[in-house]
């Protein structure tokens, strides 16, 4: 059987990582000619990825002519001689292991989070408790997740989010990732998925990765561009309507009923809610869900605890309209829960006895006043950025007026131990007018590295910075 570490966070989708490691097993040799592959079911269930991931990297290898396909028989390595070469220096293990990640005094990841205030004393019994209470635990479970921790989510979504739903509505899997992969599954292979522009690549690359094809919305204030995607041939819509990433834009209740209105055109139309970071907003209240305005069964609602926890806690849940639903039930019943259910009667407890609610309160709090700071520290570049994106979420988007292309003032930074992120990276085709602009996450970094990292970093581009033409 192949085996292959694949990397979910590599810009590469999996299959072209798939393709890429069998085509040089063959030109090493390492896949003679005549070896027999394994099925692509065998294989995706080996590798843990879709059956399309594996088929598209066997399409590839037979349209290059590095195997072939056998009616009724299968894939074989065609006879290649004069390509196959063999490395003279492979490096060791101790060789692969010696490049280390560069260290940095001031990392402005939006992705991170603040896991200094966990309760870890609450965790750590809570986990102790449900070891020594609950034997069936070790069972295997409900395919969509234990029936407790359905029933706390549903409750927990309708009263900080507005999404209306039932128990039975919930699929709990392992991360947002996963679940954006087992929902794919429900749709034809030539579905077209609309997304926005910029957007978060990551599900990008699982589209692109399992075979679907994707078209780029631009955003306007207000967020997806509904005349856009109106002309185009798409009937899912990826969107992040309560706190757009990255650039932190809410859209407005009339452009959700627009989308809504797009959506029921048709009857093979779904949104995909994605609501990233809606836990954490610092003015006003709370923005409900696209999912709660939603009359006509079109919005596919996904979340995860990762954010509003810690990462490792690999739990994330899809809310299926009740048509999805049944195909669900119909096609792909057979699916096993992939989280723990040792993890999600933990995570139950943790919703049901209010410790969630609270630890969320305390890191508004915590949040907010880093938020407050990064904002007030980045007053010192005056006219010379704009900032977007502000008052919710974990990160703030920085549009700098400067000489400088936005990678070089990434390397400039990196050398001096401050880790920046780019915009650039998460458009799908960048417009051509684009300015360097940051994603500037402060949710790791204290309110005293905050002031120092955005310090070092105003006097690092003091030579680039220009006075704006107003």
């Amino acid at each position: 059987m192949i085996t292959i570490r694949l990397d979910n966070t590599s810009s590469l989708p999996l299959y072209q990582q798939l393709y890429t490691h069998i085509k040089t097993e063959i030109q090493s040799g390492s896949l003679p000619y005549g070896s027999k592959l394994p099925s692509s079911r065998n294989l995706a269930s080996h590798l843990q990825v879709s059956r399309n991931t594996v088929d598209t990297a066997y399409s590839q290898l037979v349209s290059e002519g590095y195997i072939e396909a056998r009616p009724k028989t299968g894939y074989f390595v065609n006879q290649i001689t004069g390509l196959i070469h063999f490395s003279q220096n492979v490096p060791s293990v101790k060789d692969k292991c010696i490049e280390k990640e560069p260290s940095y005094n001031y990392d402005f990841s939006p992705f991170s989070i603040d896991l200094t205030h966990f309760p870890y004393d609450v965790w750590r019994q809570l986990s102790k408790n449900t070891v020594s209470k609950e034997d069936n635990l070790f069972l295997l479970g409900n395919q969509q997740g234990d029936l407790s921790l359905r029933n706390a989510i549903a409750s927990y979504l309708h009263q900080s989010r507005n999404v209306t739903c039932t128990p039975e509505q919930i699929v709990v899997g392992a991360g947002v990732d996963y679940l954006l992969q087992l929902l794919m599954q429900l749709f034809p292979s030539n579905t077209i998925i609309a997304m926005e522009n910029p957007t978060y690549k990551k599900a990008f690359h699982i589209f692109s990765g399992i075979g679907k094809n994707t078209v780029a919305i631009p955003l306007d204030k207000h967020g997806l561009d509904i005349v856009s995607l109106s002309n185009t041939n798409a009937s899912l819509a990826y969107v992040t309507p309560s706190h757009q990433f990255p650039m932190g834009t809410i859209m407005p209740i009339k452009r959700r009923i627009d989308l809504l209105k797009w959506a029921i055109e048709k009857k093979n139309r779904y949104i995909i809610e994605d609501d990233h970071d809606s836990e954490f907003r610092y003015i006003g209240k709370p923005i409900p869900s696209l999912q709660g305005i939603d009359n006509n069964q079109k919005v596919i609602y996904i979340g995860t605890f990762s954010r509003a926890i810690a990462p490792s806690i690999r739990v994330g849940y899809m809310v299926l309209p009740t048509p999805l639903l049944k195909q669900y039930k119909t096609s792909f019943s057979y699916y096993s829960c992939t989280v723990s259910r040792l993890e999600q009667a933990v995570i139950t407890d943790f919703i049901k006895k209010g410790y969630f609610e609270r630890h969320l309160n305390r890191m508004r709090k915590v949040y907010k006043n880093k938020h407050d700071t990064i904002i007030r520290c980045l007053k010192i570049f005056g006219k010379q950025i704009t900032i977007m994106g502000e008052n919710a979420g974990l990160h703030v988007v920085v549009k700098l007026h400067i000489n400088i292309e936005e990678n070089q003032l990434i390397s400039l930074a990196q050398k001096a131990g401050i880790k920046l992120y780019g915009l650039y990276d998460y458009y799908i085709f960048p417009p051509t007018n684009y300015s360097p602009t940051l994603l500037m996450g402060y949710a790791t970094l204290s309110e005293e590295k905050i002031k120092e990292g955005i310090d070092k970093l105003y006097n690092l581009l003091q030579p680039f910075l220009t006075a704006l033409n107003l």
